[in-house]
This record gives structure tokens, sequence and C-alpha cells, in this order.
């Protein structure tokens, strides 16, 4: 399965949850291509938020590697499941979708089974708050695909 993490401007939610989700994902030994972008393109080749690398490493997540990059209409032929931060990402998604894309997008917080949307710190400054809530929807979302 390849799964691409999707926020607003790739610098603080979708770089977090894909490096959590890789992390869940080897410890259970579950074999995931998982990558981030973001809609807009604001932060293109930026490193992740300061804050947001500051938080993930607190909780034992390194963002450090990751570069910003903008959602491409290729995205839906090279993954299988976008999991968008929130409504507006995945709405953003949809109306860039290539008539053939395969990929399908769903709220990353619904795929866990907990619903809503991934709050955006960037403004609101909840980072820790915001790690924990992505590690505990990881943990769901890498269980319920191991299960098949």
């Amino acid at each position: 399965m390849k799964i691409l993490c999707l926020c607003l401007g790739n610098i603080c939610r979708s770089p977090t949850a894909e490096a959590v989700l890789r992390a869940h994902a080897a410890r259970r030994g579950l074999a995931l291509t998982i990558d981030s972008a973001g809609t807009g393109d604001w932060h293109v080749g930026e490193a992740p938020d300061p804050r947001m690398q500051r938080a993930a490493r607190a909780q034992g997540f390194d963002l450090s590697g990751r570069r910003a990059r903008q959602l491409a209409p290729r995205d839906f032929h090279a993954f299988d499941l976008i999991l968008a931060m929130d409504a507006r990402n995945a709405a953003d998604a949809e109306r860039i979708r290539p008539s053939a894309g395969q990929a399908r997008v769903i709220r990353f917080l619904d795929k866990a089974g907990i619903g809503g949307d991934v709050p955006d710190p960037y403004h609101e400054g909840n980072f820790h708050a915001v790690v924990a809530l992505i590690d505990r929807a990881a943990g769901a979302i890498v269980n319920d695909l191991e299960q098949g």
C-alpha cells in the first residue's frame, strides 16, 4: 500500500503524519510506502516548522529529513490512499484529481475511526497535542491496515 499524507503547506501536520505512520508500520513489520505533500506551494523545499520538529522529537519522531512539496496530479496515480488532515485539504485534493486518478482521498482521523479534522498548529500553537493526536490515529490506521 502506498499512502500520501496531505495538509496545507506540508510543514506541520502531514510530515508528522508521514513520520509517525512510518514508525508505527515499522514496529509492526508492515511494508508501506509513505510520503507527504501540501495543497499549497508556499513552503516548497522548506524543512518542517521548527516548532513541529521540536514537538515531534519530544515524542520520539524525527522530521528533520523532510522537505515540503506540493500535491500534484501524478500523486493520484502513484498512491493508493491520500490521507487529508482536514476537510479543506480533502476538498482541495478532489479539485485537482485527474479523471483517471485511482487514489482514494479520506480524512486522516476518519481512517483512524476517530473522525473530524487534525487541528492546524501553525497559528494555534498546539504542536504537542497535534503530535499526540496524530500518534494515536496512526496506531489505529496501521492496525486497520494490518487487519487487511
